[in-house]
C-alpha cells in the first residue's frame, strides 16, 4: 500500500524540473508512505515517478519505481495483488529478483501485456512505462479498491493516487457543475467525475495505453454480469459462498506484518473478523471499534465486544466527543479529497486513527451491502412493489418471492427509516421502478430551496443514473439485482474512497475480502429469491454464517452505519456550533454559486432528524471548497 505519483511530460525537460514536480506532488501524499520514497527519471526526460511506500509485502526488496532487468518497462504500483505467490510461479520463479507483488505485476506485464490485469486478484492501482514505444499504461482494479486521478495540462500528464496532489498543477482550480449536480443528488459523482474541474478518475475496472501529448481512453477489461443460476439448489450455494470466503479470507490474511480488522458491530466487519480470527486461531488478533458518548443510540461497541470475547480478540474501543470533531472535521476532509457519503468517515478517521497505533493491516467489511443486498432501501422498494403487486395481482412475477404476508416479520428492520418511507411515498407511488428507485436514492429534493436554480442538472443526472440501473449487464426481471448493481457501480465506489483515504491518512492499510471478483460474481449469479426471499437482507450471508456470529450481532434489525451525533451536537449548542456558524457565516461560504441563500443552521436543524445527512452534505462541501478552491486560487 502506497501512494504514486507521475508525470508524462509534453516535451523533454531538465531532470530537476520533473523531479522538482514529482516532489512537489508526492510530499502531499506521503501519509500514505511513511516507511520511505523513491523518484524515477526516464532516460528520454519526458517521464517521471514518485513512490511513498508502505512496507507490507517484502520489507526490505520491494522498493519503486522498480525497472525490468533491460530497462525497457518502468512501475509504480499501490496495492496489494493477494496471488502474487502463485502467479510468481506461474512467470518462472528463478527469474525473480525480489519477492514482492510490484515484481509480479512487472512481469505479468511484460508477459501478457495490457491483459496482465486480468490475471490480478487484489487491489491496485498502477502506471507502467514502455521505453521502447514511449507509451504509458495505467490501470485501476475491478472494483476501485485504489484510487487513480489524472489531468491533462499544457505541460503534460499527471497522475497521482489522490486529488490533492494534481491540485498544485492546475491553473485555475473550480468545481465541476455536473460533478456538483451529481454530489447534491447522490453525495458522491459518477463515472470518472471528481468535484475539481479538470481532474478525473480512471473508473474501476479500467485500464488505458497513452502516449504523449494523449489523454487516458479508459477500456473495460472487467464487468460483473447478472446471469442468474436457476440450475443448482440452495444448498450448493451455501456450500460454494463458504468456499469463496475462506478463500478470499486466506489471501486477504497474507502479509509480513500483523493483520487486524474493523468491528463496528455489523454482520459485515463482525463476519470477516471471525473468519479471519478463525484461519489463524493461534496468533494474536486485534478488533477496533468506535463509539460515541452521547448516548446508547450512538455506541455499537457492545456488538463488538460480543464477537471479540467469543472468538477471543482483543478489542481497542475509541470514544469520540464534540471536541474530536472540531479539532479534527478539517483534516477529514481534506484527506478524502472530496466529499462523499455520510458522515461515517469522521468516525473511520478516528478510529483509524487507533489502529495505526497497533497494527499496520486492517481488515473490513465493505461489499457486503452492495453484493448481498443489505440497505434498509431494497425492503422500503419491495413493500411498495408488494402493495402494487397485490392490487394488480401480479405478485410472484420476477425473480423473487416476496409477498406482502411474508415481508411484514421484516419491517421492523424499517422502524429507523420512517422519515425515508413518508418522503419516499409523498410523490410518485407505483410509478415505473427505475424512477421508484431514483426517488429512494436522490437528495436533491431533501435540501428545499437551500440550492440555487440550476445546481442540480436533473434530466442530465437521471438520464445518467438509467443507463446504470439498467446496465446490459442486468436483467430487467429482477428489481433487486438492479437496485444493488446499481449501488455497486456508485455507492460502493464513494465508500472505499472512504475507507481508502481515512485509513491512509494514518499510514494503514485496509483490505476487503467480500470484493474477491470471484465472490462478486457468484453472488451476482445467486437469485434474488435465495439472496432475499421474504424481504430478509443479506438472507444468503446470514444463514449460511449465523453460527459462526454471536445471536446479538445475527438477530439485530437495527444496524444504521456509523451514525454521527452532529445534529445532536449542534442542537446542544456546544463547541460545533460555533465551528460551524463560523464556517457558514465567511463572505466566501454566503456567496456561493451553488446556493440560493446563506445557509441559515436553525433553519436546516429545525428540518432534520438525527439521521439527516443535509447539514453533513453542506458543511463538508464548505470545508472542502475553502480547501481546495479558495486556498489555491487566493
Amino acid at each position: 500500500m502506497c501512494g504514486i505519483f507521475g508525470v508524462l511530460a509534453g516535451r523533454p525537460r531538465a531532470e530537476e524540473d520533473l523531479k522538482r514536480e514529482v516532489l512537489r506532488g508526492l510530499d502531499r501524499i506521503r501519509h500514505r508512505g511513511p516507511d520511505g520514497s523513491g523518484l524515477w527519471v526516464g532516460p528520454t526526460r519526458d517521464v517521471a515517478f514518485g513512490h511513498a511506500r508502505l512496507s507490507v509485502i517484502d520489507l526490505t526488496t520491494g522498493d519503486q519505481p522498480m525497472s525490468c532487468d533491460d530497462g525497457r518497462y518502468t512501475i509504480v504500483y499501490n496495492g496489494e495483488v493477494y496471488n502474487y505467490l502463485e502467479l510468481r510461479d506461474e512467470l518462472g520463479r528463478d527469474r525473480f529478483r525480489t519477492t514482492s507483488d510490484t515484481e509480479v505485476i512487472l512481469r505479468a506485464f511484460i508477459r501478457w501485456g495490457p491483459d496482465c490485469v486480468k490475471h490480478l486478484r487484489g487491489m491496485f492501482a498502477f502506471a507502467i512505462w514502455d521505453a521502447q514505444e514511449h507509451r504509458l499504461f495505467l490501470a485501476r482494479d475491478r472494483f476501485g479498491i485504489k484510487p487513480l486521478y489524472w489531468t491533462l495540462t499544457p505541460q503534460g500528464l499527471y497522475f497521482a493516487s489522490e486529488m490533492k496532489a494534481l491540485q498544485p498543477f492546475l491553473a485555475q482550480p473550480r468545481v465541476n457543475p455536473a460533478a456538483l449536480s451529481d454530489y447534491f443528488s447522490f453525495q458522491f459523482c459518477l463515472g470518472e467525475k471528481t468535484l475539481l474541474d479538470g481532474v478525473w478518475q480512471l473508473p474501476a475496472a479500467h485500464h488505458a495505453m497513452l502516449s504523449r501529448g494523449e489523454a487516458p481512453q479508459p477500456q473495460r477489461y472487467w464487468e460483473v454480469h447478472y446471469d442468474i443460476d436457476y440450475g443448482h439448489s440452495e444448498r450448493w450455494f451455501t456450500e460454494r459462498l463458504q468456499e469463496l470466503m475462506d478463500d478470499s479470507i486466506r489471501l486477504h490474511l497474507r502479509a509480513d506484518v500483523e493483520v487486524g480488522s474493523y468491528v463496528s458491530g455489523g454482520v459485515d466487519s463482525s463476519l470477516v473478523a471471525a473468519l479471519a480470527r478463525q484461519a489463524n486461531p493461534e496468533a494474536r488478533f486485534q478488533g477496533f471499534n468506535g463509539r460515541f458518548t452521547d448516548g446508547p443510540e450512538f455506541d455499537e461497541s457492545h456488538y463488538a465486544r460480543a464477537l471479540a470475547d467469543e472468538q477471543r480478540m482483543q478489542l481497542h474501543v475509541t470514544d469520540i466527543g464534540e471536541s474530536d470533531f472540531v479539532e479534527n472535521i478539517r483534516k477529514v476532509i481534506w484527506h478524502l479529497d472530496q466529499p462523499v457519503a455520510g458522515p461515517g468517515s469522521f468516525p473511520q478517521y478516528m478510529v483509524s486513527r487507533t489502529v495505526r497505533q497497533h497494527v499496520k493491516v486492517v481488515l473490513g467489511g465493505q461489499g457486503g451491502d452492495e453484493i448481498f443486498g443489505g440497505y434498509a432501501r431494497y425492503l422500503v422498494a419491495y413493500f411498495e412493489q408488494c402493495i402494487k403487486g397485490a392490487i394488480e395481482g401480479t405478485l410472484h412475477n420476477g425473480n423473487y418471492v416476496v409477498t406482502y404476508d411474508s415481508i411484514i416479520p421484516n419491517l421492523e428492520t424499517l422502524r429507523q427509516y420512517k422519515p425515508m418511507i413518508k418522503e419516499f411515498w409523498a410523490e410518485g407511488l407505483f410509478e415505473e421502478r427505475d424512477r421508484r428507485y431514483w426517488r429512494l436514492v436522490n437528495r436533491a429534493n431533501t435540501f428545499g430551496d437551500a440550492l440555487a436554480r440550476g445546481a442540480i442538472d436533473r434530466d442530465a443526472t437521471f438520464r445518467e443514473f438509467q443507463k446504470i440501473f439498467w446496465g446490459e449487464n442486468v436483467g430487467k426481471e429482477s428489481y433487486f439485482d438492479s437496485m444493488t448493481h446499481f449501488d455497486f457501480k456508485t455507492l460502493l465506489p464513494a465508500l472505499l474512497q472512504v475507507e481508502d483515504r481515512m485509513a491512509m491518512a494514518h499510514g494503514v492499510e485496509s483490505r476487503v475480502p467480500f470484493l474477491d471478483h470471484p465472490l462478486v460474481e457468484f453472488a451476482a449469479s445467486v437469485p434474488a429469491d435465495v439472496k432475499f426471499r421474504n424481504g430478509e437482507l443479506k438472507r444468503l450471508l446470514k444463514h449460511v454464517y449465523a453460527p459462526k456470529l454471536p445471536q446479538a450481532i445475527r438477530e439485530r434489525k437495527d444496524k444504521m452505519g456509523f451514525p454521527v451525533p452532529l445534529t445532536n451536537w449542534l442542537r446542544q449548542k456546544g463547541p460545533a456550533v460555533e465551528f460551524v456558524r463560523d464556517l457558514f457565516g465567511s463572505r466566501a461560504a454566503r456567496e456561493r454559486s451553488y446556493l440560493a441563500r446563506p445557509v441559515d443552521l436553525d433553519k436546516v436543524l429545525s428540518g432534520q432528524s438525527v439521521y439527516s445527512r443535509n447539514l453533513w452534505a453542506l458543511l463538508s462541501l464548505e470545508i472542502w471548497h475553502q480547501a481546495f478552491i479558495d486556498k489555491a486560487t487566493s
